[in-house]
């Protein structure tokens, strides 16, 4: 993701984070996974809990990538499962996804 949020990054002006941010969220009940996705990584990552229900109140599945909006509302989806970032088109998508919501910002 560090590479998407560069390009992402470049195209809005240059202003490092300021529309797009990448921010990991893991599901409740998996806490014990936390340290090794977390591990020489520099993604912010964020643990659900049963109080809040992040994943559910969204619908998330596993390895979504979830687009909010100003407020925080969910307006898009992609899974990184069904569409690998792997695959050029998927991640021309995926960054149109992004480029367009920082466009409504």
């Amino acid at each position: 993701m560090n590479q998407m949020q560069s390009e992402i990054d470049a195209e809005l002006g240059g202003d490092p984070g300021s529309k797009v941010q990448f921010v990991g969220i893991n599901e409740a009940g998996h806490e014990a996974g936390n340290p090794l996705i977390t591990n020489g990584r520099n993604l912010p990552w964020l643990q659900d809990t049963i109080d809040e229900q992040v994943w559910k109140n969204w619908g998330i599945t596993f390895r979504d990538v979830v687009v909010l909006d100003a407020e925080n509302r969910p307006i898009a989806v992609h899974n990184v499962t069904t569409y690998p970032l792997s695959v050029t088109e998927n991640y021309a998508a995926l960054k149109q996804i992004l480029l367009d919501a920082a466009q409504k910002l």
